[in-house]
């Protein structure tokens, strides 16, 4: 399956999920109609004196409605109150599990390991390297992936996970969590623990019913510690049906996480190896944390036990795992020494800080050293090669991003890995290279932020300089995570700086306009509420004029001429206008402006998949018209790519790319 189909399926996953819970929700209605006929007409006739003439009635309306109403009261308002607050993203839950934020400038050898990998596997994804924490208390190996969107994702490992891996395990791991990323599994996942905290919170109820007496009427004074007493029995039917849907969403997911991180790493090896620790580790993949049930469902390995009931079980049995990926495996784990391990990691991970080791073959546009970066050249690429590699990044992606990052000048790197240092990167990307205008932008920072700000803005200032326009925008996903340690006040004042920034030359280029996008864009739900991924559209006939204005840019963006322009607009204008049954107009570039352009993709980013991956598509080819997609082609192409929510890995030729297969 394509990115697309992916997401698909996770919204076939989301209806299953509904289906199983209005089931789950009927169920559970009727066994507590049937126990409140039990109980309550137990104990009145018990105390009437016309004990003989009081018959068992089956079916009483008012007592059903009575209960019918308690109990979706009971689940909608545990539901409603876990989702709201889950709203935040996965940041919740990983300190619902004693996760511990992991500064990105860390020193610890592990740690840095840790955030190492999980930088890679962004850069290579398209996606803004995500937060990232580490469960200090869990010995055993696992890790899972929360959130969202790819803005307020998180990537939570334990200890064990981080101690015990080596790096090529580890680099396993993680592409298997961002498999769930680009899959569109998070989403589901955490919709999933609202709903589950709703369904059990019946038991509670029967808690709080077990000790309430029956007040001064002694004839009904045992009826409700009675009922609650049934309620904690019959909260089991939620807890079962609340394991059948983790498991029922979770288990195949499992075995295309697995297939997709090794298709990104080319390293089965890595993530057997991790499997087999699992294995023969005496804490296995547990963990000990009391909510670690509440997300089973999302872990890398079964975080709560085996389950006896086969349909219960949120994960494949390890050794079918194993063997999906090494169909040699004998079946046997061998036995992991906590000592032996960490002596031997600690060591792995003194290596694992030597400088990566050179390509074996060049990739276009690639920084070999500092002076590098300034010469890199646009990729010449061919409009099939872009869709493909939508949410399915491979090796040559992933090995790209190392030499990408490691070729970023020191300072920019620490720079990006600090709050205050972050937000003055940023600054420096927004600086004109005109000593007059530079020198007015810097005043605008001195009076909006700190005078600080600007020294460190102008520290950075000629390490930004030699940046190709190719390598800045990985080098602002690199520094989300530490602008999402910025205060509320700190952002204010970010964001205030920037748009000032932006608009201290009266005008708004391409470039200006993508990063503002993408950067608030994936701050927004740090700082604010969460975005809403809800979908508005499911045909493209509504969308004909934003999707005209959009093309229409991107084609007068690739050239002056106006005869090219409009023959770059026909390569995607006329297949998604046919599939739309409509024709799509071509746009004077007066009309398609950046104010229209953000206008037209807020509204195509409310679609269904299906037209988001006609329309990138349709992009794509207007982009590629000529075989060559130019920086600022590269540019806005990334900016629709986002805002559709479609991580788009750095653009590679297919030539080196397929060198990796």
């Amino acid at each position: 399956m394509d990115f697309f189909d992916r997401q698909e399926k996770a919204r076939h996953n989301t209806r299953l999920l509904v289906i199983y819970f209005i089931a789950g929700v009927a169920l559970l209605i009727a066994a507590i109609y049937i126990a409140a006929i039990l109980v309550f007409t137990g104990v009145g006739a018990r105390h009437s004196a016309y004990e003989t003439s009081i018959h068992f009635a089956v079916w009483n309306p008012k007592l059903f409605f009575g209960v019918a109403v308690a109990t979706l009261a009971v689940i909608i308002i545990g539901s409603g109150f876990k989702t709201m607050e889950l709203s935040q993203g996965g940041s919740v839950v990983a300190t619902m599990l004693d996760g511990r934020l992991i500064n990105p400038n860390t020193t610890d050898l592990d740690e840095r390991k840790l955030v190492n990998v999980v930088e890679e596997m962004a850069l290579a994804s398209g996606v803004p390297v995500p937060q990232i924490y580490v469960m200090d208390h869990e010995p055993g190996i696992n890790a899972f992936a929360a959130g969202h969107s790819t803005s307020d994702a998180v990537v939570a490992v334990t200890h064990g996970c981080m101690k015990l891996l080596t790096r090529d395990e580890l680099q396993g791991v993680i592409g298997h969590e961002f498999s769930h990323i680009l899959n569109g599994d998070m989403r589901l996942n955490i919709r999933l623990m609202g709903i589950i905290f709703g369904i059990i919170c019946i038991a509670v109820i029967g808690r709080v019913l077990l000790y309430t007496g029956g007040g001064r009427n002694s004839r009904n004074r045992n009826a409700l510690p009675l009922f609650g007493l049934l309620l904690i029995a019959l909260g089991g039917i939620g807890v079962f049906f609340g394991r059948l849907i983790q498991a029922a969403v979770s288990r195949q997911r499992e075995f295309l996480a697995d297939a997709s991180s090794v298709q990104f790493t080319r390293n089965p090896a890595g993530l057997a190896g991790a499997l087999k620790k699992i294995g023969g580790l005496s804490y296995g993949s547990k963990l000990e944390n009391a909510h670690a049930g509440e997300a089973s469902h999302m872990y890398f390995g079964n975080g709560v036990g085996e389950s006896p009931v086969g349909l219960l079980a949120t994960h494949p049995p390890l050794a079918e795992r194993i063997r999906a990926i090494d169909p040699n495996f004998d079946g046997k784990f061998p036995k992991v020494s906590v000592a032996e391990e960490e002596d031997l990691v600690h060591e792995l991970s003194k290596q694992s800080q030597r400088p990566t080791p050179p390509f074996p073959f060049p990739f276009p546009g690639m920084p070999q050293s500092r002076s590098g970066l300034a010469g890199m050249a646009p990729p010449i690429i061919a409009a099939e090669a872009v869709m493909p590699n939508l949410g399915a990044p491979d090796m040559a992606h992933l090995r790209y991003a190392i030499q990408m990052r490691d070729a970023f000048p020191p300072a920019a790197q620490n720079a990006a890995r600090d709050s205050l240092g972050a937000s003055a990167l940023i600054y420096a990307l927004l600086t004109s290279s005109e000593p007059e205008m530079r020198s007015k932008q810097l005043g605008i920072i001195s009076q909006t932020v700190s005078t600080a700000a600007r020294a460190e803005t102008e520290r950075l200032l000629p390490e930004i300089a030699p940046l190709a326009a190719q390598a800045k925008l990985p080098l602002v996903d690199l520094a989300l995570p530490s602008l999402r340690q910025l205060s509320a006040s700190q952002y204010k004042q970010f964001k205030t700086a920037i748009q000032q920034l932006i608009e201290s030359d009266q005008e708004i280029d391409l470039f200006e306009y993508v990063l503002q996008k993408i950067t608030l864009r994936h701050l927004e739900p740090q700082f604010g509420a969460a975005r809403k991924m809800v979908i508005q559209y499911y045909a493209m006939r509504p969308l004909i004029g934003d999707c005209a204005v959009l093309l229409s840019a991107l084609a007068n963006v690739g050239s002056d001429d106006p005869a090219k322009a409009q023959a770059a607009f026909r390569q995607g204008a006329g297949p998604l206008g046919y599939s739309a049954r409509a024709e799509i107009p071509f746009v004077p570039d007066e009309q398609c402006d950046l104010a229209q352009v953000d206008a037209a993709l807020n509204r195509i980013s409310q679609a269904a998949p299906q037209i988001k991956k006609n329309v990138i598509n349709a992009c794509a080819q207007v982009v590629a018209a000529d075989g060559v997609i130019q920086e600022t082609e590269a540019e806005l192409l990334r900016a629709v790519a986002d805002t559709l929510d479609c991580p788009m890995p750095p653009f590679l030729q297919a030539t080196a790319a397929n060198q990796t297969s």
